[in-house]
């Protein structure tokens, strides 16, 4: 039978295709040991298998990481301490991930340079909000918002395994 951490990886890996290692340790908000555990039981049980040259974990050699989640996913890991383990989910597009904190929704959306666009293809409802991760700043200026609040953040790595979240409110934006 799998344990709990066992569970949630297999959940998560099942709705979000393959994640870095790091990212798993991170929502699992367990130490590195304990994870190294977790994984290789995991693994023994052939439940998941290492994609990328192990730097990413699959439920099946096949599967290929989605970069848009993966990063979506940064931005979750920001607000995982809030949030139960299984309280978030893929959304619907073109957001890539939806999870539930102090009673609110809020949709993830990675948007690329170029898609400004896709904003358009939300449907804000009184209980969502959207944080909206764009290459850089000058984006956000092109983008025609939904009637619903909105959080921006840009994702830089710097050559760091885990990277840097920036978040920016509408009002930060403007006075730029």
């Amino acid at each position: 039978m799998l344990q709990n951490d066992e569970l949630h990886v297999i959940k998560w890996l099942s709705q979000y295709g393959p994640l870095p290692k790091l990212q798993i340790t991170k929502m699992l908000k367990i130490p590195e040991q304990a994870l190294e555990k977790v994984l290789k039981s995991l693994q023994r049980q052939r439940k998941i298998t290492e994609v990328g040259g192990g730097y990413y974990f699959a439920l099946d050699k096949m599967c290929q990481p989605d970069q848009r989640m993966i990063l979506a996913v940064w931005v979750l890991i920001r607000f995982i301490e809030k949030i139960d383990p299984m309280a978030h989910y893929p959304a619907t597009y073109p957001s890539q991930l939806f999870f539930l904190k102090e009673n609110m929704g809020y949709e993830i959306l990675v948007l690329y340079e170029g898609e400004e666009h896709l904003t358009k293809l939300l449907q804000p409802n009184e209980d969502l909000k959207y944080i909206i991760v764009v290459p850089n700043t000058g984006v956000i200026s092109k983008l025609r918002l939904p009637d619903a609040p909105c959080l921006f953040a840009t994702i830089d790595f710097d050559g760091e395994d885990e990277p840097k979240v920036n978040f920016y409110a509408q009002e930060d934006i403007a006075d730029e």
